[in-house]
């Protein structure tokens, strides 16, 4: 481990807590470049621990970010974006800060997301989850670019002893950085089950009919998949099968009293980083084939396919739509180009910008989602047959899921190829776009390859 002076923390704990009063509170952060950890060694290391973890991870771009614990959690009954800025902000004004580092994915930073649809009845299965949540972890692992750097967060008050809370600071961080290696175990499943799969069908029949009478232009459905397994899951070996077989991917994980949402998803919603914007149109899916003549014909296929490319210009057309008004130098490509993952292959459109002054990316998130490739179009009309026909609670399911930091970077992925894992349970989800001429039957096979990215590294 790199040497930091650790009084330089304590002395701060100390400055911080003498000048509260009782009744007043504070976040206070400290930030330190340590020796190189695997991400996964750390995320391993907080279950002995018993905190909540989170976990991102950007392969392409050679960083991860993992959270243990809970040091602060700006939470809704309702996926408020304005809400959440602004306690965000307010949160950020009155912290204590010391990061030496201007490097995006260090300082104070909040990771989480939030309910597809807030205004859809919360089913059992999301109880853990609130509609809306930002941590801001106790302790947090940053990497990027070969570099490995450690932030410690703690919520004081002025009856806080600073002796207690930095032992306790610094046996937990020892715990952290000196990770035992774990066997790699792949869960059994035991029983796999498509909930609700007639009906399904006859809802994507129903939105074919919908949209036949000019009602909408493309409605997304949503199902799910069940499983059960002979043991309870290890999140870390779930993780590590995800970085192995999907690396062009971010690879994420939320955990919440026991439960925890995670999946690998190939579309990114929005990343800004240092006011450079970056958005990313991933709508019109096939499969990959088994030689590479076979995949090739496929590609072109996508490429060529009328029902695709309508829906890919659904949501490139959407895009531009929504965030022209944050950006100036807006640059997206006449065509798209196939984006290919292990098992899918994607019609795929960068879009670029220059965020504007005064906006953030609070902003662009509350005006993207929900996509036209999640949601349908027009947005109100998709959205309103989704919450009164889709059999499922999509949850955090196809929402925003990311991080943001205290220097007005951030990224959220659009959190699809995902599942939610319960002890020895597991439910995954996976939606289709439903056009005017879309078959129940091809639908439902779509879904099917949708759900092998998570069903893979599960076991199936």
């Amino acid at each position: 481990m790199i040497e930091v002076k650790e009084e330089t923390f304590e002395t701060t704990l100390r400055k911080v807590l003498q000048s509260l009063k009782p009744s007043e509170s504070k976040l206070i952060s400290f930030t330190k470049r340590i020796e190189s950890i695997n991400p996964l060694h750390f995320f391993e290391a907080g279950y002995s621990l018993h905190m909540n973890r989170t976990f991102w991870m950007s392969t392409i771009d050679n960083f991860a970010v993992v959270g243990i614990g809970n040091a602060y959690s700006i939470n809704q009954d309702k996926a408020d974006m304005r809400e959440l800025q602004e306690q965000w902000n307010t949160l950020l004004q009155e912290a204590i800060t010391i990061n030496p580092f201007s490097v995006p994915g260090t300082g104070v930073i909040a990771i989480g997301g939030m309910d597809f649809d807030p205004r859809k009845p919360k089913t059992p299965l999301w109880d853990h989850f609130s509609s809306s949540e930002l941590r801001i972890p106790k302790f947090l692992l940053t990497v990027r670019q070969g570099d490995s750097y450690l932030t410690s967060n703690v919520y004081v008050n002025g009856n806080d002893r600073v002796a207690s809370i930095y032992e306790e600071l610094m046996e937990i961080e020892r715990e952290l950085l000196s990770p035992n290696e774990k066997e790699e175990n792949i869960p059994t499943i035991l029983r796999q089950q498509e909930i609700q799969p007639i009906k399904w069908k006859n809802t994507v029949k129903l939105a074919t009919e919908t949209m036949a009478n000019g009602q909408a232009e493309k409605i997304v459905l949503a199902r799910e998949l069940r499983l059960d397994f002979e043991e309870r899951v290890q999140l870390t070996d779930i993780l590590q099968g995800l970085l192995e077989t999907q690396p062009t991917s971010y690879i994420f994980a939320y955990e919440q009293e026991g439960d925890c949402f995670i999946g690998a998803s190939p579309e990114r919603l929005v990343k800004v980083e240092n006011n450079q914007l970056l958005s990313t149109c991933l709508a019109g899916t096939a499969p990959r084939g088994q030689s590479e003549i076979e995949d090739e014909k496929i590609g072109y296929q996508l490429l060529h396919d009328k029902k695709n490319l309508e829906e890919h210009d659904f949501v490139v057309q959407m895009i531009k739509q929504s965030i022209e008004e944050f950006c100036d130098d807006l640059q997206i490509p006449d065509k798209p180009i196939l984006y290919k993952l292990r098992n899918l292959q994607h019609l795929y459109t960068p879009v670029r910008g220059l965020l504007k002054e005064g906006y953030t990316i609070f902003d662009v998130v509350k005006k993207l989602h929900p996509t036209p490739a999640l949601g349908g179009e027009p947005r109100e009309e998709a959205l309103s047959f989704i919450r009164e026909y889709e059999h499922l609670d999509r949850g955090w399911y196809g929402a925003p899921f990311g991080w943001i930091d205290s220097n007005h970077n951030g990224e959220f992925a659009v959190a699809i190829r995902s599942g939610l894992i319960q002890g020895n349970k597991a439910s995954l989800f996976a939606g289709c776009g439903v056009v005017k001429d879309s078959d129940p039957e091809a639908e439902f096979v779509e879904t099917s390859i949708k759900f092998l990215p998570m069903l893979t590294v599960l076991g199936g």
